[in-house]
């Protein structure tokens, strides 16, 4: 594991704060090569093996990016590419899904001899890899230059505040950050404030939506229809403060140390329609794949059948991306098809549908999907889907009483009703001390939870 949330906050973090600011702001090449050792320090904690794999990744692509900018032939150029492109989506394969590949060959009488593989996954691997693919296409494409010092740009490979769970940040968001940045009082001030919004997010609500859905998924038909539904809903919520807790806080520290990360969440859950939906969760995943999958292959611009089969295989791969899994496959297939029926079928029809009957049928088709994403396989996928389906009568009790007013803090702050309420509310004076106060006793609340050993784990670590 990576650093453990008590020594990062109260000590990784401060030591490479002061170190960082200790370095004169003329001095960035030196806060660069700093905030890279820091990086490497933090990933090697918990990865030490892999941090080599991480840094051939980093020279692979720092290497390729120079010889695309010498290069001016046209097929020299596609061959670094597409070099570029089989090694790392090549060790990226190998490590995600070489035990899927093994496993499943082995369901062949033929082959049922094969040796089980089982290869730990490096964290982030997804994440760091699809920005330095992200780079090098950007530099063929001629979308930006690329960078003679290595410093730099393994310093935005191996960026701690997103390293591990995103977002994905593109070389060209940050390229003019890398080599010119103002660390202002205020921004370093909205990033202590968006940190502890999403450690708050993730430590006081996702740590606790999870003991929901696992008492739930733990046995469904024990557990029964009511407790099932409850129990996904849970889910929903716990994913999305988990991840959009990890993106703020990403956010926050990118802000600290004076870069600006794009926004990766924006309340996707008051979506009325699936496309919709897609355009609020993990933004940075999805405009990846569109800006590197799916336009490259055509597109929209192309005959339906094509059209059709760009967005399958771009959701085929997003369900892919984010696991070793048939699941996660089915998953992604799940909202291509939702998708295509909405781009060619449902979406005059649905405009038509009253606001809120639209946002009924995307939360319930999104809570089904999740019931894919969740579940550990296939089988245990189809049974809670059977029990939410299917009246089955549980144990609910009355203990599912005692979640009703953290249901109902999740439901209000997945929407942006609080930021409205604030933004009404943020001019008056006694604002700023009430912003104060709420942060200090949300780091207060949040360390507390973290030391008493609470259930603590992030989803998003295992892509």
């Amino acid at each position: 594991m990576v650093f453990s949330s008590i020594p990062f906050l109260y000590v990784f973090l401060p030591v490479t704060l002061l170190g960082y600011f200790l370095i004169p702001e003329r001095f960035l090449g030196l806060r660069n090569a700093f905030l890279l050792l820091m990086n490497l320090v933090f990933y090697a904690y918990g990865e030490p093996v892999y941090v080599l794999l991480m840094l051939a990744s980093m020279a692979v692509n720092f290497g390729a990016g120079l010889l695309l900018q010498r290069c001016s032939g046209r097929r020299a150029r596609k061959a670094v590419l597409v070099g570029s492109v089989i090694l790392n989506v090549g060790a990226m394969a190998f490590f995600k899904y070489a035990g899927l590949v093994v496993d499943t060959l082995r369901l062949l009488p033929a082959l049922n001899w094969l040796p089980a593989v089982k290869v730990a996954l490096p964290i982030g691997i997804s994440f760091y890899t699809f920005q330095a693919m992200s780079y090098v296409i950007d530099v063929y494409r001629e979308d930006c230059a690329a960078t003679g010092k290595f410093v730099d740009f393994a310093a935005y490979i191996s960026l701690f505040p997103q390293l591990i769970a995103g977002p994905i940040v593109r070389y060209s968001d940050v390229a003019q950050q890398l080599k010119e940045r103002t660390c202002t009082v205020s921004a370093f001030s909205w990033g202590v404030k968006m940190f502890v919004i999403g450690l708050g997010k993730k430590v006081l609500l996702a740590n606790q939506f999870a003991l929901l859905y696992e008492q739930a998924a733990a046995d469904p038909m024990a557990a029964g229809t009511l407790v099932a539904w409850c129990g996904i809903l849970a889910y929903a919520l716990q994913i999305y403060f988990d991840f959009g807790g990890y993106s703020d806080m990403a956010r926050g520290l990118g802000a600290m140390l004076g870069f600006d990360f794009l926004v990766n969440f924006n309340y996707p859950y008051i979506s009325k329609s699936i496309t919709e939906f897609w355009r609020r969760w993990h933004i940075s995943l999805s405009t990846w794949f569109r800006d590197y999958v799916y336009i490259p292959l055509g597109g929209s611009r192309c005959s339906k059948v094509k059209t059709a089969r760009n967005l399958l295989i771009v959701w085929m791969l997003t369900g892919f991306w984010h696991g070793a899994g048939w699941n996660f496959l089915l998953w992604g297939l799940y909202y291509g098809l939702l998708l295509l029926l909405e781009k060619f079928l449902l979406k005059p029809y649905l405009e038509r549908l009253p606001a809120a009957v639209r946002w009924i049928y995307t939360a319930l088709l999104v809570l089904i999907g999740w019931v894919f994403f969740a579940s550990a396989d296939l089988a245990a996928a189809a049974q809670y889907l059977r029990v939410l389906f299917t009246p089955v009568p549980g144990s609910a009790g009355l203990w599912l009483l005692g979640w009703i007013p953290l249901g109902m803090v999740g439901a209000v702050a997945a929407t942006p009703l609080g930021a409205r309420i604030w933004a009404c509310w943020k001019e008056r004076p006694v604002s700023q001390v009430a912003a104060a106060g709420l942060c200090l006793a949300g780091l207060l609340l949040s360390t507390a939870s973290l030391v008493s050993g609470s259930y603590n784990p992030f989803l998003y670590f295992q892509f």
